[in-house]
């Protein structure tokens, strides 16, 4: 889940994955920066360690070497992340 998009004041994005299972799991989550046309400048896969019934938050760096932040509109991630047994 989207908590923030990055912006010129604290240039990362901020997302939260929940895990449903009863024990640990590594989850491959994808997020990417977007313009207002919906040019990707920039999209990655994170992986995190989400506790059992937990939930973890990650901040994502925005490092797009061909844009700026005052051309970042949006953000958008992947609703469902990847459970790495």
């Amino acid at each position: 889940m989207l908590v923030r998009c990055a912006r010129a004041d604290d240039p990362y994005a901020t997302i939260k994955v929940r895990n449903p299972n009863a024990r640990e799991v590594v989850f491959t989550t994808k997020i990417s920066f977007k313009d207002r046309n919906g040019f990707t400048f920039m999209d990655g896969t994170h992986q995190v360690s989400v506790p059992a019934k937990g939930t973890t938050s990650l901040r994502v760096a925005f490092a797009s070497a061909g844009a700026s932040l005052d051309q970042l509109d949006h953000c958008e991630v992947q609703p469902t992340a990847t459970a790495d047994w």
